[in-house]
């Protein structure tokens, strides 16, 4: 509009200084036609030609107003009766979106008398929003495929039939039209989401990757949202290859380390596979670098156990190795805690483990506590102590996806399909304590406060249980072989001499036979003075 005037005010300046240009240079004008001489001033004609100009265009125009007048009138009727249409669908797609059924039906109805649906698409729509209302899913399903046939309306066809099946359960179909909207337009973020999943769901991982590079490139999901669903994709491909293609388990794990860093699950897989591959030091030092990110037990477990052959020694040292790279953190205390209770240093292990429960009071250092009290002391009750502490203890971090807790981590969530569902965290909250004792949760310095005395357990061993039984049978067996002797006179009864000591004297009345230099109280022990020679002999090993 602004050009407009700016253009007409240059005409104008224009024309004026025309006029102005031929008044300064005055002059006449002379026409001869058929004998007749016209004189008139320069300046008159040309006013004379510019009036006789307009008054052309002014004639022209009024012809041309009313030879097209018909058509004219034809087109506003014809494009407010459109304007009406349009408003009627404006409302109508409105009541759809808020529910009401009735004034959505009637719009739709409206619209389609005042717009052809060939004209407008949106008719289809809004109708079949309408029946989805209504409950007439049927008739909706009709409407989007009729949409799904029409090139202008395609997209919005699949997704109406998608969401449909996905209604009915129907998850075949549904993975069809999610695929074919995804190959037609992969921008989709709908269409491409829901194919990722189910390419992921099947294990097709070359597809899903590839379909992720897609929409990378058409820049659908952010870059970093990407490089994590890639890494994701990656660990998920070298899980299925670690068994049979350690190299290239290898290779998609540290792809996957490359797109995201702190990714465990990959760095276990990757470490994994140069342990097959005998690489021990790459193996560890990628271990490490995961360990310094983010402290995890599966890692900590992994770098511990590298070696099949290593003494529980040897993995104390791996572990405190851990410690040192992540000291004051609780997985580095529980690993270093499980070491020592393994290599049997009890104080290093019930001090780790003391030290990790006050950091944060869980169920692991409660359990690793009646571990040790077990294998140390062996009292019941000291252990029962503990195991009721663990118990009122929050519970450890596991695998979680929707609920679902699951002992590894999985790239898809099983109760919904979700790539990349799983998160290691606590499976639920935890209870304010038992309701039946309405106890608070546990906390190391109650436990220690309330920990049972120790009392004098000795903790059976099975070979001495073993050596025992062997022993009273082969006695039994001798005792039944003996033969029976005839019976004798019975003695006079003579007095017992006392056992002298090594030096041959014998002790006072009243004085305490010496420890050493004397016989022990043993009686599996023979004195060859009191009895020269057993009747039986009986050995074990």
């Amino acid at each position: 509009m602004l050009i407009r005037l700016v253009l007409f005010a240059l005409f104008v300046l224009l024309l004026a200084y025309g006029f102005s240009w031929f008044a300064d240079r005055p002059g006449d004008l002379s026409l001869i036609w058929e004998g007749q001489i016209y004189q008139t001033k320069l300046i008159v004609a040309v006013s004379a030609i510019i009036a006789l100009i307009a008054a052309v265009m002014i004639v022209w125009w009024f012809i041309r107003l009313v030879w097209t007048s018909p058509h004219s009138v034809t087109r506003y009727f014809r494009a407010r009766k459109r304007d009406r249409g349009y408003q009627a669908l404006s409302t109508g797609l409105i009541a759809a979106g808020a529910g009401n059924a009735l004034l959505a039906r009637k719009m739709a109805a409206r619209s389609r008398g005042l717009i052809r649906a060939d004209q407008e698409p949106l008719i289809n729509l809004l109708e079949a929003q309408a029946a989805l209302i209504e409950g007439r899913h049927d008739e909706a399903r009709a409407k989007f495929e009729a949409m799904a046939n029409d090139p202008e309306t395609r997209e919005l066809g699949l997704r109406g039939l998608y969401l449909e099946a996905r209604r009915l359960g129907a998850n075949e179909a549904a993975r069809q039209y999610a695929e074919k909207a995804a190959d037609n337009a992969p921008y989709l973020p709908w269409a491409a989401q829901a194919t990722l999943e189910y390419r992921s769901q099947a294990g097709r991982w070359d597809d899903a990757i590839r379909l992720l590079e897609q929409q990378k490139a058409a820049r659908v999901v952010e870059k970093g949202d990407a490089n994590r669903l890639h890494a994701v994709l990656l660990t998920a491909r070298a899980g299925e290859k670690l068994e049979g293609n350690p190299t290239g388990a290898r290779d998609d794990a540290q792809q996957a380390l490359k797109l995201a860093a702190d990714f465990i699950p990959a760095a276990l897989i990757a470490a994994k596979a140069l342990f097959r591959e005998g690489g021990v030091r790459r193996a560890a030092s990628i271990l490490e670098q995961a360990w310094k990110s983010t402290p995890h037990p599966e890692i900590g477990q992994a770098y511990v156990r590298a070696r099949s052959g290593d003494s529980t020694l040897d993995r104390l040292k791996r572990a405190e190795r851990l410690e040192a790279l992540r000291p004051n953190n609780v997985e580095s205390l529980l690993v270093v805690a499980q070491a020592a209770l393994d290599a049997r240093e009890f104080a290093k292990a019930r001090a780790k483990a003391e030290a990790a429960a006050r950091m944060q009071p869980r169920e692991a250092a409660f359990l690793l506590l009646a571990d040790i009290e077990e294998a140390e002391t062996g009292d019941q009750g000291r252990v029962r102590h503990w195991l009721a502490q663990a118990l009122k203890a929050p519970r450890d971090p596991a695998w979680v996806a929707d609920g679902f807790v699951s002992d590894k981590w999985l790239p898809v969530s099983p109760v919904t399909g979700r790539l990349d569902a799983f998160e290691w965290k606590a499976p639920f909250g935890q209870i304010e304590g038992p309701l039946e004792d309405g106890s608070t949760p546990a906390s190391i310095e109650t436990a220690l406060k309330t920990l049972p005395p120790l009392r004098d357990v000795r903790p059976e061993s099975p070979v001495n249980d073993h050596r025992i039984i062997e022993l009273e049978r082969a006695a039994t067996i001798a005792e039944a072989a003996r033969p029976t002797p005839a019976p004798a006179p019975a003695p006079a009864p003579a007095k017992p001499k006392p056992v002298e000591p090594a030096s041959g004297k014998a002790p006072a009345p009243g004085e305490a036979k010496p420890f050493f230099g004397g016989l022990p109280d043993d009686p599996g022990v023979r004195d060859p003075r009191v009895d020269p020679e057993p009747k039986t002999r009986l050995r074990l090993f």
